[in-house]
C-alpha cells in the first residue's frame, strides 16, 4: 500500500470538517500501514507544535487536527499540511518513542468468557488453541475510542478474521475482552457489543483521578496473561517502555 501525496496516488487525503479542523487520512479501510502512518502522524504534528492547532487525535487509519477554521485560513493550513505530508515516506515510518507493552492479566472461558467456545469453532481450532493465539500475539494499540480510553487491539493471526455478531449482546462488563474481524476490543465500561466475549480483565482503561487517567496509547502493544479464575480479583499488571 503506497501512501504517497502526488497526482497519481490516492492517500494520504485531507479534507475540512466542517469548521472543527481538518481530517488526514491514510486509507479507507484498517491496514497495519495506514495504522502505523495515522500514529506517526499525530506524533509528528504534535511535535511540530502548530499555534492554530488546539488538539490532535489519531483513529485506526486518520487523524484529526483541531482548528476553529471560522477563524484560521482553512486553504493555507491545507496547503501547509500538505507539503508537511509530502515531505515524508509514509510507507516507512517508526512509530513513536515511548510505546509501552502492557502484560494485562485475563480469564479466559467460563463467566468470564461465555463465548469462547463460540468463537473457536468460528477459528476452526480448539479453544486451548483460541487462548494460545490469543495470549501468544503483541497487539498494538490501533486507537482509542468508542468510551474513554477503550482500546481497539490489532492484529491477531489470519484465521481470526471472523465476523461480528449478527445480533447485539446487551451487555457485557467493564474489563471484557470481544474478538471479531482479527481486533480485540477492551471494555472500558459496561456496553452493549455486537463483537464475542472471550475473556475478562480487571485492569481498567480509564482511571480518572489518577496522574494518567489513559494509561493506554496508541501504538502502545499489550499481552493478555491467561489467569485462574480465582486470581482474578488480584491481578498485577505491568508495563515496559518499548
Amino acid at each position: 500500500m503506497k501512501l504517497q501525496v502526488n497526482a497519481s496516488q490516492t492517500w494520504p487525503q485531507i479534507s475540512p470538517v466542517g469548521l472543527s479542523g481538518l481530517l488526514v487520512r491514510f486509507g479507507d479501510k484498517l491496514d497495519p500501514v495506514a495504522n502505523t502512518a495515522a500514529i506517526a502522524c499525530r506524533a509528528g504534528l504534535e511535535a511540530e507544535n502548530w499555534p492554530e492547532v488546539a488538539e490532535t487525535a489519531s483513529a485506526l487509519a486518520s487523524v484529526i487536527l483541531r482548528i476553529d477554521l471560522a477563524v484560521h485560513d482553512e486553504a493555507a493550513l491545507m496547503r501547509r499540511l500538505a507539503s508537511w505530508l509530502a515531505a515524508r515516506n509514509w510507507t516507512d515510518v517508526a512509530l513513536p518513542e515511548g510505546r509501552k507493552l502492557w502484560s494485562i492479566p485475563a480469564v479466559f472461558g467460563g463467566v468470564y468468557g461465555p463465548q469462547l467456545a463460540e468463537v473457536a469453532g468460528l477459528g476452526g481450532v480448539s479453544e486451548a488453541q483460541t487462548i494460545e493465539d490469543v495470549s501468544e500475539t503483541r497487539l498494538r494499540v490501533l486507537a482509542l475510542g468508542f468510551a474513554p480510553g477503550q482500546p481497539y487491539l490489532g492484529f491477531l493471526p489470519e484465521r481470526w478474521d471472523i465476523p461480528r455478531q449478527t445480533g447485539v449482546t446487551g451487555q457485557v462488563p467493564g474489563g471484557a475482552i470481544v474478538l471479531a474481524v482479527r481486533q480485540i476490543v477492551l471494555f472500558a465500561g459496561a456496553s452493549p457489543t455486537g463483537w464475542r466475549q472471550i475473556a475478562q480483565t480487571s485492569f481498567q482503561c480509564c482511571q480518572p483521578g489518577s496522574a494518567e487517567p489513559l494509561p493506554l496509547r496508541p501504538g502502545d502493544e499489550v499481552r493478555f496473561v491467561p489467569i485462574a479464575e480465582e486470581d482474578f480479583e488480584k491481578p498485577v499488571w505491568s508495563e515496559a517502555i518499548l
